[in-house]
Formats: C-alpha cells, structure tokens, sequence
C-alpha cells in the first residue's frame, strides 16, 4: 500500500483558449505540459479552442466525465476583452469553487506584475472529482501557477495538506 507521504502521479489535460495560438507557438500550453511531465505526472490529452464558450465548456466536460483524468488545466481566455470566456464556459461545470485559488494567485502575481493583476479572472475548482485550474494565457502567469501553487498542492509529500490527499474521499455523501 502506497503512504500518502508518497508521491503519486496524476493524470492531467491541458487545454490553451486563444484565437492565435496554434501548435507552432502556444509556449504556455509547451510550458505546462512540461512542466506536468517534468513533476512526474502524465499528459493524458491536449488541445487547442478558439474563445468559444461552447466549444470549451464541451471539451472540458468531456475530460472531466473520464474517471481516469484527475485534473485540468486551462490557460487562457481569463481576461476582460469581448472575446474571452472561459469563466463564463468553465464555472457553469463546477460543483465547488476553490476561491483560495484566485486569491492566491492574485496575491503572488502582484508581486511580479502589479496592479495589472487584477484583471486577471484566474479561477480553481471541483467538477465531477476532476480538479480544474483556469490560468491566464501567459506563459508568464502559467509558470507562476504551477510553480508558486498547483505543482505543490498535486504533490502527496506536501504538508501540511494537499489536493491529492483529498481524493480518495471526493466521492462521499
């Protein structure tokens, strides 16, 4: 039996909104998925939308239906312009929020690029025992997430608690 204080890879998707992006030049998408493989953990699916609510919010839940996928990750579509949406296309699939997330997030990305943090609309939850962290396009504000707060939190060895601790009991009633 593995101790908790183990590591324990997950399975994650990437998914990066942009109208521009393309396989060619999406280095946040690049930097996440190395980032996932580098922590020992599996890429299980990656893909590219366009800012579309519909498309998005279809994709994602159909990540988060498979039992073999533990988290998501969205980078992109978390700003202010007419176009970006995945707020609006991922909360609707949330059975719990992660406020902590955002706040957090914010909090650190202070540090490096000021008040212009507060646009950002990066959020975190819980959608069928699938964590989903929605991140800002950056390849910038992707490596302050993963290394400041997901990479800790989808770690069994960080204490005093952890999200992968949490998943053995995401199923009760």
């Amino acid at each position: 039996m593995t101790a908790i204080s183990d590591f324990k890879p997950l399975t994650l998707c990437v998914l990066t909104v942009s109208d521009t992006r393309t396989a060619a030049n999406d280095t946040s998408g690049d930097y996440l998925c190395e980032a996932i493989s580098g922590a020992g953990h599996t890429l299980s699916q990656r893909a590219i939308l366009p800012d579309n609510r519909y498309r998005i919010r279809a994709l994602v839940a159909n990540w988060i239906a498979e039992e073999s996928i533990d988290g998501v990750i969205v980078t992109g579509g978390t700003g202010f312009t007419g176009r970006d949406s995945t707020p609006e296309a991922i909360t609707p699939l949330l059975d719990k929020p992660m406020p902590g997330f955002g706040e957090m997030f914010r909090l650190l990305s202070f540090d490096e690029i000021g008040t212009s943090t507060m646009q950002s609309r990066a959020f975190a939850g819980l959608s069928n025992n699938t964590f989903v962290f929605c991140l800002p396009g950056s390849t910038s504000a992707c490596r302050t997430a993963w290394e400041k707060l997901i990479q800790a939190q989808l770690d069994a060895r960080t204490r005093p608690c952890n999200l992968v601790a949490l998943i053995p009991r995401l199923r009760e009633i």
